[in-house]
């Protein structure tokens, strides 16, 4: 990857952390911690991979995406504001009366949110739908999941993984947020998942490729690029995520869903705001 490239997808990165805390901010409380971590994923998939229109949300020939892992709602509209769906600080009205962005994707009432989910392992399982649809009516259009390792406890997103593999659906990239925590403490503590994520994928018939630090913009960029190269097989990215990532008050503390002070969301938006510019001036 060009320099320069990697240096926007970098900023982008930032842009898309901090305009995730500000959203959050906006009702007081949130799912900061798994919409944080996905911040970096995001900005590679929409930044450099994913064919879209932000003037004609609905494109037939789009790639679509869908964020399996629904409560990290906040990071897509972020993200969906931040490449021109709509103003940003639309997004502002996070589950407030009459907004267009509710706690989980709705694609009837936010642009540019290719499927609804909700229930967990809901959005994995329509995405593999879709893929599918993608390819019988023979087109080249790519689908991109983002995915919790909480999730994977679902069986819902096995069957999902089953019959992907089944039908070859190689128009499939899945990034697995693998932060280590969900709601009620440590994954391997509320539900163990035996060799781990990557080797269960690998069991389903799954191209695995696996990233230490799932928060380093170049190596998720590189791996998608293996993916997307990837033929006969769907293909899964297991990112090795810090939880919260960028907001002091959540990261590495096991919060799910934080509700700080305003204090310390002045902070948390000071903070991130200084290391948006500190990677701005890197050359």
């Amino acid at each position: 990857m060009e320099k320069q490239k990697l240096h926007e997808l970098k900023v982008l990165a930032a842009q898309i952390r901090l305009e995730t805390a500000k959203i959050i901010h906006s009702r007081g409380f949130g799912h900061v911690g798994g919409s944080m971590s996905m911040a970096d994923a995001m900005a590679v998939i929409y930044g450099a991979f994913m064919n879209y229109d932000p003037k004609n949300p609905r494109w037939e020939d789009r790639d679509f995406f869908a964020l399996s892992k629904g409560h990290g709602g906040p990071v897509l509209y972020a993200t969906l504001g931040l490449m021109g769906f709509y103003p940003v600080e639309d997004a502002y009205t996070l589950n407030q009366p009459h907004t267009h962005f509710p706690s989980h994707p709705d694609r009837t009432q936010t642009t540019g949110v290719d499927l609804t989910v909700g229930s967990l392992g809901q959005g994995i399982s329509e995405a593999v739908g879709a893929a599918l649809g993608i390819k019988t009516q023979g087109k080249s259009s790519h689908v991109y999941i983002g995915v919790g390792d909480g999730e994977s406890d679902e069986g819902q997103v096995w069957e999902a993984a089953e019959f992907a593999a089944h039908y070859k659906l190689d128009n499939i990239t899945a990034y697995i947020d693998d932060n280590g925590l969900q709601l009620d403490g440590p994954v391997p503590e509320i539900m163990s998942q035996g060799k781990g994520l990557a080797a269960k994928f690998d069991a389903f018939g799954w191209n695995v490729i696996e990233l230490s630090d799932g928060n380093d913009v170049e190596a998720i960029y590189e791996a998608t690029e293996k993916a997307l190269a990837h033929k006969g097989e769907p293909t899964v990215i297991v990112l090795h995520t810090v939880k919260g990532k960028g907001a002091y008050f959540a990261e590495n503390t096991g919060a799910h869903s934080s509700q700080p002070s305003e204090e310390e969301w002045e902070k948390a938006i000071a903070e991130l705001t200084q290391a948006l510019e500190d990677v701005k001036a890197e050359q």
